[in-house]
């Protein structure tokens, strides 16, 4: 959002994660992007929390890893959703901040923006790559900034069973929702 904002661009926020498990995740999470969002002055749209429809995308996939078929699945999802509400509100470009995270594939997730582009005449996906240019090492200076909440797992209800599994073999306790933030110091 900072870049967006410091470039000059006039952007808008949209925020669709029908696969953010527990809804206390999902209100934590929402809420930290309205926060900034705010913070900045960037105009911030909530869609609708449908999880049902989710649940019924990736059905049959609740056993494939981070990465495989249910991303490209819950992606496709995501996008097609984001890419319907940019031609209903005249939008012609829309873009994620998915890319960012270095536990996602980048390519995954451009191809998953491009298709659900190309299902509409006029509409572009902006393949930028946000980790290029020291882009995750900002995410991560802004985060200790601005002590956002530190997100332990991707946000599906099979990525928390999956990482709470990875995280009992280590010996480590589960992950308790909304302890964990950035500080200056971490």
């Amino acid at each position: 959002m900072s870049e967006l904002k410091r470039s000059g661009l006039d952007c808008t926020i949209l925020f669709y994660n029908p696969n953010i498990h527990p809804q206390h995740e999902y209100l934590l999470r929402k809420q930290e992007n309205m926060r900034y969002a705010d913070k900045l002055g960037m105009p911030f749209i909530d869609v609708d929390y449908d999880t049902d429809q989710w649940f019924a995308r990736v059905r049959g996939l609740e056993n494939e890893p981070e990465r495989g078929a249910r991303c490209t699945v819950c992606f496709d999802t995501r996008f097609e959703r984001s890419a319907l509400y940019a031609v209903e509100h005249g939008f012609r470009v829309f873009t994620s901040s998915l890319g960012i995270s270095r536990w996602k594939d980048m390519e995954q997730i451009t191809w998953c923006g491009m298709r659900a582009a190309a299902r509409h005449e006029d509409l572009r996906y902006w393949t930028l790559n946000w980790r290029k240019g020291g882009g995750s090492q900002r995410m991560i200076e802004i985060a200790k900034t601005e002590r956002f909440y530190q997100q332990e797992y991707c946000g599906c209800v099979y990525s928390l069973r999956d990482t709470n599994r990875a995280r009992r073999a280590a010996g480590r306790g589960k992950i308790r929702f909304g302890a964990r933030f950035y500080s200056p110091r971490s």
